[in-house]
């Protein structure tokens, strides 16, 4: 009972059911009342998803929308990301986020909140199963393969023990820098390979890699693929990477490697790139940020954004930055944003 009541579903349906019982306490004679057995046989009756196979709240289709990694695991494309603020702020922001459809969470440990995460994930009743959380690990300050596999393990166990009020592993760890130099990378490396081979995270990524470190990876043929590169992107961000924004992309996918956008919209609202996503968005009833987004989707990737202090606005923001899967760019409107 106490695993029903917590979900609305639930809720909803064993008020009903009680109520029920209780008319009939009033409008039976005492030898026709329910008995436990009927009562057992009611509650049977009740849906699947009152018995909690659903979640707390309801979840958007787009919310679990994604890319199937290279290791089967499926990537929400649309993540949120928690920022530099306390684990108050923390907790408050991701039963937010929840109750808007994310479902793909990414707390990184520059953000020094995962504990307060982890708290909002543990209240929220959202079955586990539904939730894509991925962690991170600063190690690039480590020098030579020891060193830095060193410090990545004990990143990795941190990460886990922040989580370990609502879980006991992570669905993605990720690098969030690269090492200073090729052995430092096989060492971050060798240092989460080991953790997925306590099965204590079901995939690897890295933060920030350029292809040619990617590459220190994939030399040695036995390691573990990298499933997403997480990287400065989105509309506006061309002249990064040799004039078009879509070589990035190539140069990840044909690696296997699926990039999620970080601060996906910090150049995009901005001057003219915010003017051209305005424009594009009278078209299809979309503001500047949704177009934004959906470029990235469109160009075949992911997007993590930020979560500010709580404000007024924040649910709003939210459910503005997931309602981008009910349409889609045309090629010309995606070629043009890539140069921008």
């Amino acid at each position: 009972c106490a695993r029903l009541l917590r979900r609305a579903p639930a809720r909803m349906y064993m008020s009903a059911l009680w109520t029920f019982a209780a008319a009939c306490a009033v409008t039976r004679p005492p030898q026709a009342l329910l008995s436990r057995r009927e009562l057992a046989a009611a509650a049977l009756a009740v849906p699947a998803a009152a018995h909690g196979t659903a979640s707390l709240l309801p979840v958007p289709a787009s919310a679990q929308a994604g890319f199937k990694l290279n290791t089967g695991v499926n990537f929400p494309t649309a993540s949120f990301g928690l920022q530099i603020y306390d684990d108050k702020d923390a907790e408050e922001l991701t039963l937010v986020a929840l109750e808007c459809g994310y479902r793909n969470f990414f707390a990184s440990v520059l953000a020094r909140n995962q504990r307060g995460f982890a708290r909002a994930i543990q209240r929220s009743g959202v079955p586990r199963e539904e939730l894509f959380i991925c962690g991170s690990v600063l190690s690039n300050q480590a020098q030579g393969f020891d060193a830095a596999r060193k410090l990545s393990a004990r990143g990795c166990r941190e990460n886990l023990e922040a989580f370990a009020s609502a879980t006991d592993y992570v669905d993605m760890i990720m690098l969030d820098y690269p090492g200073p130099d090729d052995d430092s990378i096989r060492g971050q490396w060798a240092a989460l390979e080991e953790m997925a081979a306590q099965k204590t995270t079901r995939s690897l990524a890295v933060s920030n890699f350029s292809p040619r470190q990617l590459d220190v990876i994939f030399a040695d043929k036995s390691a573990t693929v990298p499933t997403v590169n997480q990287l400065p992107f989105g509309v506006g961000f061309a002249n990064i990477y040799d004039g078009n924004a879509a070589s990035i992309v190539a140069e990840n996918s044909k690696r296997g490697v699926v990039v999620q956008a970080w601060s996906p919209l910090q150049r995009a609202l901005r001057g003219n790139r915010k003017d051209a996503c305005a424009m594009i968005g009278q078209k299809y009833g979309k503001t500047a940020a949704q177009v934004a987004l959906r470029w990235i989707a469109d160009m075949g990737c992911s997007f993590t954004t930020a979560g500010t202090r709580k404000r007024d606005g924040a649910p709003a923001r939210f459910r503005e930055n997931l309602d981008i899967f009910d349409f889609k760019l045309t090629q010309e409107e995606i070629a043009a944003l890539a140069k921008l």
